[in-house]
């Protein structure tokens, strides 16, 4: 029998697309094995207050990491610019996502060659750094956005998402609008005796702390907390601190009105409402937006006089001295 030397050439070729078909096929199997082996997550490094504006005063930091969730070795590409192995994207409630930066569009559009490191995780390690997502973003309008990583394992080399890629967990960013100055936060301020607008002064860091212990003599409340740095105060408490940072600006509007209400109600342990019969400044010293007052204050009851050391620390800012932390030291009865 004659054989058709064009069908055996049809024939071999058809072995060889099919070989070469599923040869294509075990390697994009191996791909998708090898990011499912990888998870990617972000997280804020601090959870504070973000507003729009300049990268580098007010950044939005978000550390990445890269973890092997998988049984073997896990390898990918890291670009020493790490522009070409991170993207970020950020949307608002309606959808509408933000813009690059300049910054990313300059960096993206340099045409350098593209240096980058190979690194190995074995399995349940963990490789983390920090990026700045105002470098990757431009974020100048306060609002609520979620916020989305993409990890190129083996590199970013195109405009777009199609390179083989891994998205991280998504996270809610909030940008608040541009806070109102200290001093003006002032004028919401009343005096309980004459009704008139009380504003803070730039007076020196003893004079503050001699108007805040008078004002608590005569229980002029506004006048107290007129030079006390409520939110700062909050902040220097480690417990406070973690749930006021995690608070939304409401929740921590009301945090502020409750700790004054604290205050003033002599609740918890909090020795600066204490109403002293009688204080004498015993030392200050100050730098440029820093100070402390040491003032020794008496406090009668019915059978002795006790005696202590408050030493309060103080900030400047916007040329105003406020009490934002204080000491005590007990130095007995007379």
């Amino acid at each position: 029998m004659k054989k058709n030397p064009f069908l055996c050439i049809c024939f071999l070729t058809m072995i060889a697309g099919g070989f070469l078909w599923g040869q294509t096929d075990v390697q994009t199997d191996s791909e998708e094995q090898a990011s499912s082996d990888a998870e990617v997550s972000i997280r804020f490094e601090e959870r504070t207050t973000y507003y729009p504006g300049d990268s580098v005063s007010r950044p939005v930091l978000v550390t990445f990491t890269i973890t092997n969730k998988g049984d073997s070795t896990y390898r990918f590409k890291l670009a020493d610019d790490h522009f070409f192995s991170l993207g970020f994207k950020a949307v608002t409630t309606r959808n509408t996502p933000l813009p690059n930066s300049m910054e990313w569009i300059r960096r993206r559009s340099t045409a350098n060659q593209i240096y980058f490191r190979e690194i190995s995780l074995e399995p349940g390690e963990s490789y983390s750094f920090t990026e700045n997502i105002k470098d990757y973003l431009s974020v100048e309008e306060p609002g609520l956005y979620l916020l989305e990583c993409t990890f190129f394992p083996e590199l970013r080399r195109l405009p777009d998402y199609s390179e083989q890629n891994i998205k991280s967990n998504r996270l809610t960013m909030e940008i608040k609008p541009e806070p109102a100055p200290a001093a003006a936060s002032s004028y919401m301020a009343l005096s309980e005796e004459t009704g008139e607008i009380l504003k803070a002064r730039p007076i020196p860091p003893d004079q503050v702390v001699s108007t805040v212990l008078s004002a608590r003599q005569k229980s002029q409340w506004e006048l107290f907390f007129l030079y006390l740095d409520i939110e700062e105060m909050i902040n220097r408490d480690p417990v406070r601190k973690r749930r006021f940072q995690s608070e939304s600006e409401s929740g921590r509007f009301e945090m502020m009105e409750n700790y004054k209400t604290e205050l003033s109600q002599n609740r918890a342990e909090n020795e600066i409402s204490l109403i002293p019969s009688e204080f004498q400044i015993e030392k200050t010293t100050y730098t440029g937006n820093e100070g402390t007052v040491s003032v020794i204050e008496w406090f009668d009851y019915i059978t002795f006089r006790e005696k202590k050391r408050f030493t309060y620390h103080l900030i400047r800012r916007d040329d105003i001295w406020k009490i934002c932390d204080y000491t005590v030291d007990n130095l007995g009865t007379e």
